[in-house]
């Protein structure tokens, strides 16, 4: 048809982890604005070091997003691959645009361990969200990654490492308490966003031991319309040999399993167990 517009699914891919990439940036900004700076609360990495800045000299944490971010991220384009480095690009951008905005909350509490606890969770939802569009928020983000791709750590607790580095330090500007506060922060965010991570590619594992083995993989096979697995196995105490079945399955999926499976035979054995399972192209993602 004359003038339809048709977009590839790579474009697709690049217009959905942009999106993600900017409700991120839009996140992390608001943590900084209106949680960590009202209340004096510093932060790790490069964040750490705009937000001493600003403390220290009130130099906008926009422009030392955008100058001291850069730098890193020439470091990146040697270690990591080009496609992550031009979407932590975008995301920096983001960052430093929504960061030179106004505050949105006007949030202000005498009890300080809040807007910690609250700028930790918002940090870690919004590099889980900036993670999953394929971007990083550059600073000590590329470093984790380095780390993550090179030594298996995983990504939140290598950032944790970095961050404290300039964490610590940060007392001589902002004081013990707020050092110590910063710290908290640093460890909830971490902790949020090792537990995105895990949720990517997160599904059930099923071994089933059943004496209808044959009707109860007919059964499975036809409702959920997926591979199934037999393992040959053999009972050491009994000599018996007898299949397993071995299935994959969402949490959905699951819940319609197990009453299947007892409805079928009531005496069955079944184990469910957490696994992690993508395509191996993308293997390095749930690390």
């Amino acid at each position: 048809m004359k003038g339809t517009i048709l977009i590839t699914s790579k474009q697709l891919v690049i217009l959905k982890n942009g999106s993600l990439i900017i409700l991120g940036a839009f996140i992390y900004a608001i943590a900084i604005n209106d949680f960590l700076i009202p209340h004096q609360i510093g932060e790790g990495g490069v964040t750490g070091l705009t937000t001493i800045g600003y403390y220290a000299l009130h130099i906008p944490p926009f422009l030392t997003n955008l100058f001291l971010n850069g730098f890193l991220l020439v470091i990146g384009f040697r270690f990591l691959d080009q496609k992550t480095v031009w979407y932590s690009l975008w995301a920096v951008l983001w960052i430093s645009i929504f960061l030179k905005l106004p505050r949105l909350l006007q949030y202000h509490t005498s009890q300080t361990i809040i807007p910690a606890v609250a700028g930790g969770v918002l940090m870690g939802v919004a590099m889980g969200i900036i993670f999953r569009g394929e971007g990083t928020i550059a600073g000590s983000t590329i470093l984790a990654k380095i780390m993550n791709r090179y030594f298996g750590m995983m990504t939140g607790t290598a950032m944790l490492l970095f961050d404290l580095i300039v964490a610590i330090p940060s007392g001589f500007v902002i004081g013990l308490q707020n050092m110590i506060l910063t710290v908290i922060e640093l460890y909830v965010s971490a902790v949020v966003l090792n537990n995105l991570l895990s949720r990517f590619g997160a599904k059930k594992s099923v071994t089933i031991i059943t004496n209808q083995t044959d009707r109860v993989t007919a059964i499975l096979s036809e409702r959920l319309k997926q591979g199934i697995t037999l393992v040959d196995a053999k009972g050491y105490y009994h000599q018996e040999k007898r299949s397993m079945i071995y299935i994959i399955c969402t949490k959905s999926q699951l819940a319609e399993i197990v009453p299947l499976i007892s409805e079928i035979d009531p005496k069955a054995f079944v184990v469910v167990e957490d696994v992690h399972s993508v395509n191996g192209k993308l293997l390095d993602k749930i690390l």
